[in-house]
């Protein structure tokens, strides 16, 4: 099982591409396949393949006349991507995923378990101040989850 985790800052270089970080290369399996898409709150997901494949068929099983799940397919399903490292273990975002999600040039990459989330660093201050102000009182489900 997959378990990526940690925080980093990175850029994308003039072309798009961003250098996928060591310590997150060293979490994934050897000569990973990945999978990029956009995420359905405005960032970038990047999943093992493998991994990717799970989410995919799980979205597939929802009914599509559903508001909420017809976002979360024309988001994630819908804007995937499929990518392999280059020599320079980078990967080429396309300029489509870029404009969909807002990402310039610095951007914040977050391990989440099966996948790494990749954020325009703008929109992640946002977030993460919001997130601060209103979600820091109390752990999700409180009577089951302790730090």
């Amino acid at each position: 099982m997959i378990s990526i985790k940690g925080a980093c800052e990175a850029n994308l270089d003039d072309k798009g591409r961003l250098a996928i970080p060591k310590r997150y290369r060293d979490q994934l399996p050897a000569d990973p396949e990945l999978t990029l898409t956009a995420g359905p709150d405005g960032c970038l997901i990047l999943y093992p393949t493998p991994e990717w494949q799970q989410v995919a068929e799980r979205l597939h099983l929802l009914p599509a006349d559903n508001e909420v799940t017809r976002w979360w397919q024309l988001m994630v399903i819908g804007h995937a991507e499929d990518h392999t490292l280059d020599k320079s273990d980078r990967i080429l975002v396309s300029q489509a995923l870029r404009e969909t999600v807002g990402i310039k040039k610095e951007v914040k990459m977050i391990g989440q378990g099966n996948r790494i989330e990749i954020w325009d660093m703008e929109r992640w201050r946002v977030k993460l101040a919001e997130g601060i102000s209103r979600h820091a009182v109390a752990p999700p489900n409180s009577t089951a989850f302790r730090l």
